[in-house]
């Protein structure tokens, strides 16, 4: 049984990019006329550099490159051109990894190497490009640099009082800043970067453990919205097809641990832009295996026709191939046994960092950090074995996709496992 897919473009119904398409060609063309103003003889970031040899040192990789800018996407309704060649795009790329996003109102564009790319990747050509291993690595050292950029003092530029800067009231108000440990009376609220900013903790009491003494009761890893559940998953299944069926050998890269979660339930949900993304244990236990698996960064489902090339339609594909982490713990209630939690970085959100600590051996609480997503993150999955769970909390239901988005709180109640006769 299968339950709840959100039938439309996550990025957006999660504040990653504008709700309609005309705000991210608005935001598109903003940065064309950007870009068309710099230096011509200013040098590309060394990645840039990198990928751009990379491309046109390959016969094969030049002309997917070439035809993905020249071919029409499906699944997306453009109305401008906004790319007319392969040079164009690594310019758009280096403007992007040289600064941090702004705050907008109407066409916020959180993932911005998403939205350069947005074209390219559901193109024919496209779906082969962003496969390609040799791509994915020269993605990973750019998505590195402008990480680096993130993480630095000059991308506090935009956490400033101006109408597109993150101290605006009208930014405040979005994120809630009252809920989050900063401090209201300095420059950049206390923070060091735009990275720092966006991995803030919540204040203390905000997010309370639910049913902290219950250890049947599990927990949100994430402060997010419920996107799917399905039940009986098999071992290995055709992930890619419209249908998105949870393969779990390729959900956990091919761990033993797999073998504990055939025929069992797996949950789903998507992070929100403007949100919390660090992650929690769901349960009390002991940690098993913590690790991060590299993936894919821009790939999309290319199967069932231009509908497969809809992001919505990506997001149970994207749970097997892209980089995420993977945490298996050991519950201390034996109803529940194994869990496993993956966290899966999409798009320019690649970055997961398991946490100082976590590691095979370690103890942790229910409700406990185990990392973070380093500039968002987009989904999470939680696997649980077959007839572990009694039910799940109403607010850890998927809602129908004309309705509003109900988000989740982490450390509130997800599920509850069967007790045994005894409990």
């Amino acid at each position: 049984m299968t339950g709840g897919a959100q039938q439309q473009d996550v990025r957006r119904r999660a504040g990653w990019l504008p709700q309609d398409q005309s705000g991210l060609e608005a935001w598109l063309r903003g940065r064309r006329e950007r870009h068309q103003e710099r230096d011509p003889d200013r040098a590309l970031h060394p990645a840039v550099s990198a990928f751009r040899d990379l491309v046109e040192g390959d016969p094969v990789l030049r002309m997917h490159a070439h035809q993905m800018i020249d071919q029409v996407p499906v699944g997306r309704r453009y109305e401008d051109r906004h790319l007319e060649s392969f040079a164009e795009l690594l310019e758009l790329v280096d403007e992007v990894i040289t600064t941090a996003p702004e705050y907008s109102d109407e066409q916020m564009v959180m993932t911005p190497l998403d939205g350069v790319l947005d074209w390219t990747k559901a193109t024919p050509a496209g779906f082969a490009f962003y496969r390609d291993p040799r791509v994915n690595d020269a993605l990973r050292s750019i998505l590195q640099g402008w990480c680096d950029f993130l993480s630095s003092d000059k991308s506090l530029e935009v956490l400033v009082d101006a109408p597109s800067g993150w101290r605006s009231e009208a930014a405040r108000r979005a994120v809630g800043m009252d809920q989050f440990e900063h401090d209201p009376d300095d420059e950049h609220w206390g923070f060091g970067s735009w990275n720092d900013f966006f991995t803030r903790r919540f204040k203390d009491g905000e997010r309370p453990v639910a049913s902290p003494d219950d250890g049947a009761v599990v927990v949100s890893p994430c402060e997010a919205t419920p996107y799917r559940i399905a039940s009986r998953a098999h071992r290995l299944d055709e992930f890619w097809a419209k249908a998105e069926p949870y393969s779990v050998e390729e959900l956990l890269a091919g761990d033993e641990a797999a073998d504990l979660f055939v025929d069992g339930t797996v949950w789903q949900a998507f992070l929100s832009a403007l949100d919390y993304h660090r992650w929690h244990s769901p349960v009390s236990g002991t940690v098993l295996r913590a690790w991060v698996e590299p993936g894919t960064y821009y790939s999309e489902a290319s199967s069932q026709g231009s509908e497969a090339a809809e992001p919505t339609l990506s997001q149970g594909y994207l749970a097997h191939v892209a980089t995420r982490a993977i945490v298996l713990i050991d519950a201390d209630d034996p109803t529940i046994g194994t869990i496993a939690v993956v966290f899966i970085g999409m798009s320019d959100v690649s970055s997961c960092v398991i946490g100082d600590g976590i590691e095979p051996g370690a103890r942790i609480g229910k409700g406990d950090e185990l990392g973070y997503f380093q500039f968002g993150g987009s989904s999470v999955c939680v696997l649980f074995g077959p007839d572990v769970v009694e039910s799940f909390g109403l607010g850890a239901l998927p809602q129908a996709p004309d309705e509003e988005p109900v988000l989740l709180h982490v450390r509130s109640h997800l599920a509850t496992a069967r007790r045994r006769p005894s409990d």
